[in-house]
């Protein structure tokens, strides 16, 4: 698909605003920019949020590795990218810092600039605002993205939203390969027999896989059912494993624990 134009003018910005794009929330959100408004730094990728329910637009592997993590995470409850900032608001604080705003250099607009992520976590009852900025740990000393983050920072400070930079450093690969892994389980076929499974739980013991055929078999399952069903209760938190450590297929079934929050599995899993 070919890309869309890129120069920003103000009926452009005025369009986008009128598409109601940086507004809503969960699966009613739309992001400011999307990966057919922009090139990208590396791969871009189109993922169906586990939190929001919508497909999420993301313009390099670490916004989509990032992405992974925070759906992941327990406390957050809704994940906005590509999230506009309030431009009068900018350019009031770029002219404060005596810095330029960032402009469309073939039209000299002041572009609408975006945080890579807002997210909502519920943490004690209570909502809680993070919004987070993701970019390779490389290109943290260069002048301009510097003054970039400064504004981001600024803005921020002053809405009391909590800004900080994420680089690949701070997302540990196992942890990542593992969600990965897990990304496409967590809606399963309905048709699957996963309170089959919880029962046979239990009665599970030594290595993994070889319960896991022995269950296939039992339930006369297609080849792999098992395992299917497996990924699914790791993404749904049902089963817990150390997501440190490479999610392996024959690890000991002993070291794998059901989630005690979910004894009510079947209910919360139709």
């Amino acid at each position: 698909m070919s890309k869309r134009e890129t120069g920003w003018t103000e009926t452009k910005i005025a369009k986008y605003q009128k598409e109601k794009r940086g507004q809503g929330e969960l699966k009613n959100y739309k992001p400011w920019l999307t990966i057919q408004d922009v090139p990208s730094e590396g791969r871009s990728h189109r993922f169906m949020g586990w939190k929001t329910n919508r497909e999420h637009h993301f313009f390099s592997d670490l916004e989509f590795n990032y992405l992974c993590i925070v759906d992941w995470t327990s406390d957050v409850i809704d994940v906005r990218e590509q999230y506009p900032l309030d431009r009068i608001v900018t350019l009031k604080i770029a002219e404060e810092l005596g810095i330029n705003h960032p402009t469309d250099p073939k039209t000299g607009t002041p572009i609408v600039m975006t945080t890579d992520f807002l997210l909502t976590l519920r943490i004690d009852n209570g909502l809680v605002y993070k919004a987070r900025t993701i970019k390779p740990s490389s290109k943290l000393n260069e002048e301009r993205i510097i003054m970039k983050f400064e504004i981001e920072r600024i803005y921020w400070e002053r809405q009391g939203v909590d800004w900080g930079i994420v680089t690949e450093k701070e997302m540990p690969s196992p942890i990542v390969d593992n969600i990965k892994y897990l990304r496409n389980s967590y809606l399963i076929d309905e048709k699957l027999n996963i309170k089959d499974f919880l029962e046979e739980w239990i009665y599970f013991n030594g290595e993994l896989i070889q319960n896991l055929k022995y269950f296939d078999e039992k339930y006369n399952n297609n080849p792999g059912t098992g395992i299917s069903i497996y990924r699914h209760l790791l993404a749904r938190k049902v089963l817990l494993v150390d997501m440190n450590k490479i999610i392996d297929l024959k690890e000991n079934v002993k070291n794998i624990k059901i989630n005690k929050n979910y004894v009510d599995s079947e209910e919360r899993l139709a």
